[in-house]
């Protein structure tokens, strides 16, 4: 891991960021929405029954697209969020491997 610069993995952060914080407003926005939608497609209903409106919003094709994007900003999210935990362990294993560089430096000595 020595061969992996801890700056590239600052900079891979700070340049994913920015994407990171897009990504997560984005499937908190579709989360959001989601319960807009169902309102809106609750009351293009013909049924009067609560559930069975509820059931119609559910089954509406405009509904089941929008948990696709759902699913989709989700897995955006989720890759950023793994790609950003990985640059910070790789600067956790440099910071280890200079503290064990340094006690090693001090036993030989």
């Amino acid at each position: 891991m020595s061969e992996h610069n801890p700056n590239d993995a600052v900079d891979y952060i700070l340049q994913n960021a920015k994407k990171f914080a897009k990504a997560k407003a984005e499937r908190i926005y579709i989360e959001e929405f989601r319960k807009s939608k169902k309102a809106i497609l609750m009351q293009k209903s013909t049924e009067s029954a609560i559930s069975a409106q509820e059931r119609d919003a559910y089954a509406h094709e405009e509904y089941q697209e929008l948990l696709l994007g759902l699913q989709g900003a989700i897995e955006v999210e989720e890759l950023l969020r793994w790609q950003l935990i990985a640059a910070q362990a790789r600067i956790d294993i440099w910071r280890t491997e200079q503290a064990n560089n340094r006690t090693e430096g001090k036993i030989t000595m």
